[in-house]
């Protein structure tokens, strides 16, 4: 059966359970276009029956891949970034499509995903376990790096290749099979991506990819016995209803979750690379993204001058549809529900005290009319007690405020429940070593914008999740240690 059927002259996409495309017992799911809000596909709704399917074929397949080399791991991988790479515009159109982002940023999103899964190739031969001297002088003591079974990967729908990457390349990589599910608002790249692996030879049951709700077929992957580790990108309800889930058979869960990114930049910073990074770290992907700069504070000396040429900059910036006008600069939030969220988090900030100054509205007119657009916005006249100082926007809005020194600027930004990223544009030394001992975030950029690159370790404090992902530190977790007491006197 293939990956989709037409219906009305809409593509009707399946599920993919052990190697095959099958029909599912749910119901029907509609993906549309935030920026026009046309339906652009159906998907077929799994239910946990369907879960249960897919994690046993993926239990199934396990004992045969995990004993493959890696070496052989390793080329069917290569083979899918082949494959990826070859499909990049046709993906990257149908992500803008369905999330909304403008096309560089969608051809930005495949090109993380492939590399994400060429990482974990390149490193299927590094995953080393340990000889250790034991008090025997007959023995020794062996630590070896072993798969950990059926993996769960859920995603969010603000990257959707990317995160099938991060995902699905490291989990195989280290032998395990996986179980996908990813976010019900961008499915469609998800399961073209699962094709391409399809194509690529990945054994039947290595990779099965279920669209469902969290409250019944996530609930089901997450609680299964079945499943050995549960790896997801997404909000913070969502992740403390998975750990929560996950407790009863004590399994291991990898979460990354919220951030609230302080965005400090202190009189001597070089201005010019301090305002580009501002504007690309708040509103790319319409400021949809986790590592986001989410609140500014800007010492006083410079104050004045960068709210200027900031404000400016911003109301320059163009919204509209990315596949109608290849030269926006921003196009419509996900949809109309988190539209209205941000919106009442900017008036909500208002009646706290905040000054509005540009932004600050649902657009409207013409194509506006049809999708879901908002305003860049920019408040200033907050203080860190505010809830928009407090809270994940997640929408092109920022908060500035005023600080007298590099030590208060560092005091607020670790007053938060979040501690993903961070940027700081200074020039002295003194204050950028102190970073590394005084801002608790685990992910930190430095005179530069965001992000991440696949051989660093993207890794959030607090609220902002549990574990880690990409580079040596992140594949690691994919497998677990066996230790060998071998005596041979």
């Amino acid at each position: 059966m293939d990956m989709k059927s037409q219906h009305n002259g809409i593509n009707v996409y399946r599920q993919f359970i052990g190697g095959q495309w099958v029909d599912c017992d749910g119901d029907m799911l509609d993906v549309t276009n935030p920026a026009t809000g046309d339906i652009i596909a159906r998907v077929g709704m799994a239910n946990a029956d369907n879960a249960d399917q897919a994690l046993k074929a993926a239990q199934k397949a396990f004992p045969e891949w995990s004993r493959k080399t890696a070496v052989e791991r390793a080329d069917v991988l290569y083979k899918l970034v082949s494959l990826i790479q070859d499909n990049s515009e046709r993906l990257a159109n149908l992500i803008t499509s369905e999330q909304g982002k403008p096309l560089a940023e969608s051809r930005a999103d495949v090109a993380m995903c492939g590399d994400l899964i060429r990482f974990a190739a390149e490193n299927t031969r590094r995953l080393e376990g340990d000889i250790i001297p034991a008090d025997d002088p007959d023995e020794q003591i062996w630590i070896q790096k072993v798969p950990h079974g059926v993996v769960v990967g859920i995603t969010a729908w603000n990257f959707p290749a990317a995160l099938i990457g991060r995902k699905l390349g490291p989990a195989l990589a280290a032998g395990n099979t996986i179980v996908l599910k990813p976010s019900e608002e961008t499915p469609l790249t998800a399961l073209e991506i699962v094709e391409l692996a399809r194509q690529a030879g990945v054994p039947d049951g290595v990779i099965n990819l279920v669209n469902g709700r969290g409250q019944d077929v996530g609930h089901h992957l997450v609680t299964s016995p079945i499943t050995q580790l549960v790896t997801m990108t997404g909000s913070v309800r969502g992740g403390r209803e998975i750990n929560k889930a996950a407790a009863e058979h004590l399994k291991i869960v990898r979460l990354e979750l919220g951030g609230k990114a302080p965005f400090i930049i202190m009189d001597d910073a070089d201005l010019d690379p301090a305002i580009d990074a501002a504007i690309t770290s708040r509103f790319n992907n319409c400021g949809q993204i986790c590592t986001c700069n989410e609140r500014m504070y800007v010492q006083s000396g410079i104050y004045d001058r960068f709210l200027e040429r900031f404000k400016s900059r911003v109301e320059g910036l163009k919204v509209g549809n990315p596949l109608t006008d290849g030269d926006v600069d921003m196009g419509p939030k996900i949809n109309r529900d988190e539209l209205e969220k941000v919106h009442a988090m900017v008036e909500q900030a208002q009646r706290d005290g905040a000054e509005l100054v540009t932004g600050g509205k649902r657009l409207t007119g013409g194509e506006y009319d049809q999708g879901s657009y908002y305003a860049p916005t920019i408040l200033t006249g907050v203080n860190n007690d505010m809830k928009i100082m407090q809270e994940e926007i997640f929408g092109p809005v920022v908060p500035i405020m005023k600080v007298e020194s590099f030590e208060e600027a560092i005091a607020l930004a670790n007053a938060s429940e979040y501690g993903l990223s961070a940027y700081v544009f200074t020039r002295d030394m003194k204050k950028l070593m102190a970073l590394t001992r005084e801002l608790d975030f685990g992910e930190v950029y430095v005179n530069r914008g965001g992000g991440e690159s696949v051989q660093g370790f993207h890794k959030g404090y607090r609220n902002s999740g549990l574990g880690g992902e990409d580079g040596k530190y992140g594949l690691d977790a994919y497998v677990k240690s066996k230790t060998f007491y071998v005596n041979y006197g």
